[in-house]
């Protein structure tokens, strides 16, 4: 992976390491919300629902538009495939090394070469 990737991965793992954050995400995936409806689904100020949603915005989970006065978010679903995608990637990995480390503990131990005489 590039930094670049990893600086990513950094901020799609840290928009959904919060709760509140990955329930508005669910509900922009589900469909178009306004900021204002979305605060009013969560017992915080709506200034605290906005930075959730700067924070996913950030992130690339979520698109704002404009709609007169209203910001309007909805969910992007290609970028959560990608984060989908990195924990593919990630459970790959682990996967090849336990698998090495069970055929570590299932080999038979080598035989020792027998002493040498040194008559």
């Amino acid at each position: 992976m590039t930094d670049s990737d990893e600086d990513r991965a950094d901020a799609l793992f840290h928009a959904l390491s919060d709760r509140t954050r990955r329930d508005i995400l669910r509900r922009v995936l589900g469909g178009e919300h306004s900021v204002s409806a979305l605060a009013e689904k969560y017992d915080m100020s709506f200034a605290a629902v906005q930075k959730h949603v700067a924070v996913l915005e950030r992130a690339g989970l979520l698109v704002k538009r404009r709609d007169g006065r209203q910001q309007m978010a909805s969910g992007d679903v290609n970028a959560v495939r990608s984060v989908s995608s990195m924990l593919a990637d990630i459970e790959q990995i682990w996967r090849g090394r336990i698998a090495r480390v069970d055929e570590l503990l299932t080999a038979e131990p080598p035989v020792a070469p027998p002493p040498v005489d040194s008559a």
